[in-house]
């Protein structure tokens, strides 16, 4: 089977990189929190004492961490992955980060011989344990074949929508409908239940209608039994919807939803809340209503 490193074993990461691991893989792993890289080891895993040593031992690096500037640390860096990787191999940044870096970074690994995918994922903690994330990536169409059966071990929607940088792109789109829907939802079941309805009984009646989403069904719930135990962090949903307004911004386009989204994460990240679940958006949405959704 391949030698496979994988770089980030957070509650995204971890079991991302248990699924290839199971499947009989060798892997090397690290991660600057060592516990979460014991834990692996105990199912086989190899330790690496840096990013260099993953990459020295690897024919595909696969890097999941919170933002742009972990990323460019990662490969960059002293003991980065660009000082141990060997022309040939293939570096898959599957952390939500730049469009823009993506390509910078992409370039320079492409002078050292080396290919680069960007796949960031969507589905959560949920969708990484089950291995039926969402993958976007980007980056030439031989390499993504190479790498396609690997995705297909970590999740079920795997699409290629263009080069280095698109799947960034496509992850910001992604981000944007998620967050305005969670909003959508949230201002939905504020509304009936500060109309006195059952708030329990209207979200089941939407998810029969057309109003039904996913976000209706897991995070609906969510905010009706307060359960914002994380899930994806509202810090890294802040990331990137900074990111969506950084690149709109550049491209000289107005997205008002998405600054809208934004700002009630950040006051919910005011309350001290930006380790919570994304679905705690509505707490934001309370607060300006002073009632709290409830059974």
């Amino acid at each position: 089977m391949a030698k496979l490193g994988f770089i980030g074993l957070g509650i995204m990461g971890k079991p991302m990189a248990g699924h290839l691991l199971t499947a009989g893989n060798t892997l090397y792993a690290f991660d600057l929190v060592p516990e979460a890289v014991q834990e692996l080891v105990k199912k086989g895993a190899i330790a690496c004492s840096s990013n260099k040593e993953v990459a020295q031992n690897s024919d595909v690096v696969f890097i999941m961490v919170p933002d742009t500037p972990d990323v460019e640390a990662v490969l960059f860096d002293k003991d980065g992955v660009s000082e141990g990787i060997q022309a040939g191999s293939i570096v898959v940044d599957m952390s939500s980060i730049s469009p823009v870096a993506t390509k910078e970074f992409a370039k320079k690994l492409e002078a050292k011989g080396v290919k680069m995918l960007d796949a960031p994922v969507s589905g959560g903690q949920v969708g990484a344990e089950a291995a039926t994330l969402t993958i976007m990536v980007g980056g030439d169409p031989d390499t993504f074949e190479r790498i396609k059966p690997y995705f297909d071990l970590m999740g079920k929607n795997i699409n290629r929508v263009g080069g280095n940088g698109d799947g960034q792109t496509c992850k910001v789109a992604n981000q944007i409908i998620v967050a305005l829907t969670i909003e959508a939802v949230g201002e939905a079941l504020l509304f009936a239940s500060k109309a006195g309805a059952d708030v329990g009984k209207v979200r089941e009646a939407l998810l029969g209608g057309f109003a039904q989403s996913e976000i209706l069904e897991l995070h609906g719930e969510r905010m009706i039994k307060r359960t914002f135990a994380p899930g994806f962090r509202i810090c890294l949903h802040q990331k990137d919807l900074n990111l969506a307004l950084q690149n709109a911004r550049e491209l000289g386009i107005s997205l008002p939803g998405t600054a809208t989204a934004a700002q009630l994460f950040n006051a919910v990240e005011a309350q001290g809340g930006k380790d919570l679940d994304h679905s705690a958006m509505v707490q934001a949405l309370e607060m300006l209503a002073s009632h709290e959704i409830g059974v």
